[in-house]
């Protein structure tokens, strides 16, 4: 009997190719092509991991048709040239293997080259210096470059090399490809009106700016034949002022509906940073953000099969939307990055054992120089060591002790117990999460909040022994005598050392969060990194009088620490009129007021304040975790998470557990 999700899983046949069902991998870039930019083994192993979890379609992101004049990225495939053929056929084989279709996402940059990795000037439909050549050109210390407009025989060249890339694709197996009309890339270079700006027959109108979109397809489709598969990406709108807007879309998809398969409809910016946010929401943002542009679509152009992505977490959503008829298929990334089996998960009613994704941006960041790799899914880009993301059975079955139950501890007890050995937990509180309950409290941590409830659930199916509301201790441990011990103990806050700091009104701001403590009306919180911001935008909301204060000179510790979420925190802080005084540095806590001293000019300040929320940071408890270092072979004591060092994350926590946990 198959599952309740028959819209996912309804098969459809589009040019006599076949797809099992309506899930694709919406295109992420990977960082592990060969340094000639082809396919690698590791690329294969990472994406098999994807095609076994169930997906209909594996698409790769930023598949560049020429990488020496359109280069953005570490490590990206190109498709210049005959020789990715072979390389490609083994990622087309693969799939096919597990019923998946392989995809390209094909692209050239224009503007968005970096020419620190070509040498030369990009080219874009006109010239002008793109933001994201500022931005490239201040890393680099040197002037920015305006872009080479394309001439006629550039254009005519460019085609081809579109053209020529679907057709590799095709002899490499592969029995589709996703063309990349939107973000800003080339092809929206030309179709937007906030980037081409030609007085020829490419620019101007609607029809002229379209002309080169047009001739691409019309090329690809020439070379590639009918029984090949043409998904097109664009931006339904720029959502920049002077971008191209969802009414002048919907002409744009009149032209071009007939020349393709499927439209796969994001929106927003690549290039510039404050518009890339609508295509690669943050956690703080909507969920399914660009789905009511699909819906639209499909209502406008009924005959068309629409794609939808953005922010779609989980496969019952993905049913939910195509059962209201909005798309036809579902593209998810990061969900898919978070957890390669959620549709083999559902598919087999395992619904509890969706592994949720963060919006954390992580995923994104590591792009900057490393492999990808995900916050909740350790797994991600270490394929090669950990097949399928499986871990191997141990050869010999251990006792281990696991201490303290966040990310950390519960990932290590879930990798300890799919690998055959006797676990015991134990954590000092009565909830499993650790520092992430609190941080999953404030209504646009729903992400976390999922997190947290996925942490619980696999605690509670764990074949592990749970002792909760028990600290241990070198005592229990001697007494117990483990093989090997883990040590994902956390961190503490950090209490500055001052005058009044002790007295019962000072709390650390997530205990204020959870409603732990009971807060007056007039909140002075230390310390503007997310945790602080998050207590105060929750506390206004409440109606309470909230003062801020940084001894920086600017938010540099909330955008570092806010995943992705600085802006939308900006506009709350600014919506809700709460003050961030910067430069201001606690000096002492009075009964009814704290005194704060300008780190600029050294005067003080009185700032009244029934209430002190510390949010200064927080501390690895060091001496704790070093009193259970001795109590087993030390070979075999892991410290692992905030416990380890400061500044550590969910992703440093649940690497390190796999890490520890993997070989014991």
């Amino acid at each position: 009997m198959g599952s309740k999700y028959k819209h996912v899983f309804s098969p459809i046949r589009i040019r006599g190719v076949d797809f099992k069902n309506r899930i694709e991998l919406a295109p992420p870039s990977l960082n592990l092509a060969s340094l000639d930019h082809f396919v690698t083994q590791e690329f294969v192993d990472l994406n098999r991991s994807i095609a076994y979890g169930g997906a209909a379609v594996i698409t790769v992101g930023n598949v560049i048709v020429d990488i020496s004049e359109a280069a953005d990225e570490e490590r990206q495939l190109e498709l210049s040239s005959d020789d990715c053929i072979i390389p490609l056929s083994r990622f087309a084989e693969m799939c096919e293997g597990f019923g998946a279709h392989a995809s390209l996402e094909i692209n050239h940059i224009g503007q968005d080259s970096n020419f620190a990795k070509t040498g030369r000037r990009a080219y874009a439909a006109s010239s002008y210096i793109s933001e994201r050549e500022r931005y490239h050109a201040a890393q680099q210390g040197r002037e920015p470059n305006p872009t080479i407009e394309m001439t006629k025989e550039k254009i005519k060249e460019t085609v081809e090399k579109y053209a020529m890339g679907a057709l590799r694709a095709k002899r490499a197996g592969m029995k589709m490809c996703m063309v990349h009309g939107g973000h800003g890339n080339l092809i929206s270079q030309f179709s937007s009106p906030l980037y081409n700006f030609r007085k020829d027959e490419y620019g101007g109108s609607l029809e002229n700016r379209a002309r080169f979109c047009i001739e691409v397809l019309d090329r690809t489709r020439e070379l590639v034949g009918e029984d090949f598969v043409i998904e097109f990406r664009i931006s339904a709108d720029e959502i920049h002022p002077d971008g191209m807007h969802f009414d002048e879309t919907l002409k744009f998809i009149e032209l071009i509906c007939d020349k393709i398969d499927i439209l796969h409809v994001s929106a927003g910016l690549h290039g510039d940073f404050k518009y890339f946010r609508y295509w690669y929401q943050n956690h703080m943002m909507a969920r399914e953000y660009n789905v009511h542009y699909a819906a639209d679509i499909k209502k406008a152009f009924p005959n068309l099969l629409v794609n939808t992505v953005g922010s779609i977490m989980s496969i019952d959503r993905a049913e939910y939307i195509l059962s209201q008829g909005w798309a036809d298929f579902v593209s998810m990334c990061r969900p898919l990055l978070a957890d390669p089996e959620m549709p083999r998960k559902y598919a087999e009613g395992r619904e509890g054992d969706h592994r949720p994704c963060l919006r954390c941006q992580y995923c994104g960041a590591r792009l900057m120089g490393r492999v990808i790799n995900c916050a909740v899914n350790p797994f991600l880009g270490n394929e090669r060591e950990f097949p399928l993301g499986k871990v191997a059975p141990a050869p010999v079955k251990k006792r281990v002790a696991v201490i303290g139950a966040g990310p950390a501890g519960i990932t290590a007890v879930q990798v300890l117990c799919d690998r055959g050995h006797d676990v015991t937990l134990y954590e000092k509180t009565d909830r499993i999460g650790g520092a992430l309950v609190y941080a999953a409290i404030p209504e646009f941590k729903q992400d976390i909040a999922d997190y947290v409830k996925y942490l619980q659930v696999q605690a509670a199916k764990a074949p592990a022994k749970i002792l909760l509301n028990t600290e241990c201790t070198k005592e229990i441990l001697d007494k117990e005598k483990y093989d090997a011990v883990i040590v994902a103990i956390g961190a503490e806050p950090i209490i500055p050392d001052l005058s009044g700091i002790d007295k019962p009104h000072v709390h650390w701001a997530p205990y204020a969060d959870a409603h732990e403590v009971n807060c007056g009306d007039t909140v002075v919180i230390a310390g503007a990194g997310a945790v602080g911001i998050e207590a105060a935008i929750d506390l206004a909301k409440e109606g309470k009088n909230v003062t801020v204060i940084e001894m920086a000179e600017n938010l540099r510790s909330l955008s570092a620490s806010s995943g992705g979420g600085f802006e939308d925190m900006m506009n709350l802080i600014n919506e809700l009129k709460i003050p961030v005084l910067l430069n201001t540095k606690l000096a002492e806590v009075t009964d009814d007021s704290v005194i704060c001293l300008d780190t600029k000019s050294g005067e003080t300040k009185t700032i009244p304040a029934d209430t002190v929320l510390l949010a200064i940071g927080v501390k690895p408890r060091h001496a704790q975790a070093d009193t259970l270092r001795r109590s087993c072979p030390e070979t075999s004591v892991f410290l692992i998470g905030d416990c380890l060092s400061v500044g550590n994350n969910v992703a440093s926590a649940t690497m390190g557990a796999l890490k520890a946990a993997a070989y014991i």
